[in-house]
């Protein structure tokens, strides 16, 4: 590292991830998610805001987080993670590197929302309309969600190693 970035730095970067072939950034060519928001804020129905508390995230780029999470098989708290990492994530939801990035929570409760009123999959399927009809097919998968967890310890006896089946039938 030799010192700050300058404020071209981040620029360059976007460029050279735009030559590479930036999926994120191909969705936004191809789809008008502002098609969504309608839905979007139909299904969710956030308050006014009268009462207090702190503004809600923006439903189309709660919905464009979803999408990352589906592609890359990501859970709440890798994809909060992840926002906060990449580039690429940031540009394609809209934010700078100084933007609140949603929370695992956060996500979770918007999708939950989706789900609860029977939402997510026909938005789903109109996204992926959209991106069929402009020649393309969307893949997921290219992320690993390396998210590390507990499994209880297996405590089973001799005699169950030896017999897995557990029928009693000797081993052949």
């Amino acid at each position: 590292m030799n010192g700050q970035a300058g404020f071209f730095d981040v620029e360059d970067r976007l460029q050279r991830l735009s030559d590479l072939g930036d999926q994120l950034e191909a969705y936004d060519r191809l789809v008008d998610f502002e098609h969504f928001r309608p839905a979007l804020e139909t299904a969710v129905r956030y308050c006014d805001g009268t009462k207090g508390g702190r503004p809600p995230f923006d439903a189309v780029m709660m919905f464009k987080i979803l999408i990352i999470q589906t592609q890359n098989n990501l859970g709440d708290d890798r994809t909060e993670f992840l926002i906060n990492d990449r580039l690429s994530f940031m540009r394609f939801l809209g934010l700078s590197l100084g933007d609140k990035v949603p929370d695992a929570k956060t996500i979770w409760l918007f999708r939950e929302r989706l789900v609860k009123v029977g939402a997510i999959e026909g938005l789903f399927k109109q996204f992926a309309a959209m991106i069929r009809d402009a020649g393309y097919i969307a893949m997921s998968g290219q992320l690993i969600d390396a998210t590390v967890v507990a499994a209880p310890k297996q405590r089973n006896t001799q005699e169950e190693k030896q017999d897995p089946c557990g029928t009693g039938a000797p081993n052949l």
